[in-house]
């Protein structure tokens, strides 16, 4: 495989993305219980050298991404620099199986076993062990921001008393707790394509998407009439208004980022239901191995503590986070604290507008941290 996606090397993001630009940047890692070594990456102060002085803040990626999403942008447009400087003490996470967070204790990413996980997984190692982390090191509670799958295992997480006493708020950028109404027909193709075809795809493993396998999956999709593949961002996430053209090469550059053919099929399993639930195995008897019933357990999103102040913020030309499905996350919120919850609708953004639209920092950013501030 190319090295890029087999770098364990966690001084990339700060030396290309962070220093450059003219803040100090550390570099941590963490260990989640099932011996995935994760990066963290710290951002302590302001560019002008000031010490943060507002709590820190924890950024969470979504799916096929890593913490650069935070940083592509500008430092006037970035929500990782914009943070910092605010005085908040940034620190950003990378999900298992990324670049930067691509060590294990005994595994390496060429063993099959090392990517028998789905977002289960991120919820109960990898969000607990960073959150922890981050509140262990500072000996402060944190403000976490998540976007699009960041979203879902936050809100999967948020029953967990241990969890949410270490969190003083929570931001969700782009929600997809519910994916069933998704409108988007490649990503119903996707979906249907995974779960029609679960056994090969759990053979594979690793989902690069740069791959022949992805390639192939990408033919598939590009065949539906009337879909331009020549925009594969607007085919899958929406006609985000308000992306600089010009650091398209920069992402490219760094993303897309592989994820479990697993992860995937999870997500995939979530399409034709209302609720959110674990990892589906497909038959009674190996849900009862892995879970002791038939069924898999169900996250309760109605268990969050109704007085966990909640920022959630949704686009409306979103297809992946689409505003029928948030509605849905909103009536399972819908006796939560009312001045705890703030609720921001963008008509004219899609999914990818809120970690890159170059008019975030005034539109999502802003409130964003006037949220935050209440809480700090």
């Amino acid at each position: 495989m190319p090295s890029f996606f087999r770098s364990d090397s966690s001084d990339g993001i700060c030396k290309s993305m962070v220093e450059t630009q003219g803040y100090k940047c550390e570099e941590h890692k963490v260990t989640t219980k099932d011996g995935f070594i994760l990066s963290l990456q710290r951002m302590p102060a302001r560019r002008s050298g000031n010490s943060a002085d507002k709590p820190p803040v924890l950024l969470q990626h979504g799916i096929l991404s890593d913490a650069v999403i935070w940083l592509f942008n500008s430092p006037e447009e970035s929500l990782g620099f914009i943070l910092a400087d605010n005085g908040y003490d940034v620190w950003l996470a990378n999900t298992r199986g990324t670049r930067y967070s691509s060590g294990h204790t005994s595994l390496t990413p060429n063993d099959k076993a090392y990517w028998d996980w789905s977002w289960d997984e991120l919820v109960s190692y990898d969000l607990h062990a960073c959150v922890g982390y981050v509140y262990n090191h500072t000996g402060q509670k944190l403000h976490y921001a998540g976007h699009s799958l960041g979203t879902l295992t936050a809100l999967a997480a948020f029953s967990e008393e241990e969890l949410v006493n270490m969190i003083r708020s929570a931001a969700l950028l782009s929600p997809i707790a519910h994916l069933n109404q998704i409108p988007s027909p490649p990503i119903k193709l996707a979906a249907d394509i995974f779960l029609a075809d679960v056994l090969y795809w759990l053979g594979l493993r690793e989902f690069i998407p740069k791959r022949q396998d992805a390639t192939k999956l990408l033919e598939k999709i590009c065949k539906i009439p009337d879909i331009n593949c020549s925009d594969l961002m607007t085919v899958f996430t929406g006609p985000n208004c308000c992306i600089n053209s010009t650091r398209i090469d920069v992402y490219l550059d760094h993303e897309p980022q592989p994820t479990s053919t697993k992860n995937l099929i999870h997500l995939a399993q979530s399409k034709p239901k209302r609720n959110i639930a674990m990892f589906d195995y497909g038959d009674q008897a190996q849900n009862m191995q892995h879970y002791g019933q038939a069924s898999p357990p169900v996250y309760d999103m109605t268990s969050i503590p109704n007085d966990l102040p909640l920022f959630l913020s949704n686009g409306g030309k979103d297809t992946l986070a689409d505003v029928n499905d948030v509605a849905v996350l909103l009536d399972n919120l819908k006796d939560h604290d009312k001045d705890k919850l703030r609720v921001l609708f963008i008509q004219d953004y899609a999914h990818v507008d809120f970690v890159m639209g170059v008019t975030a920092n005034q539109v999502v950013y802003q409130p964003m941290m006037d949220f935050f501030k209440q809480y700090n």
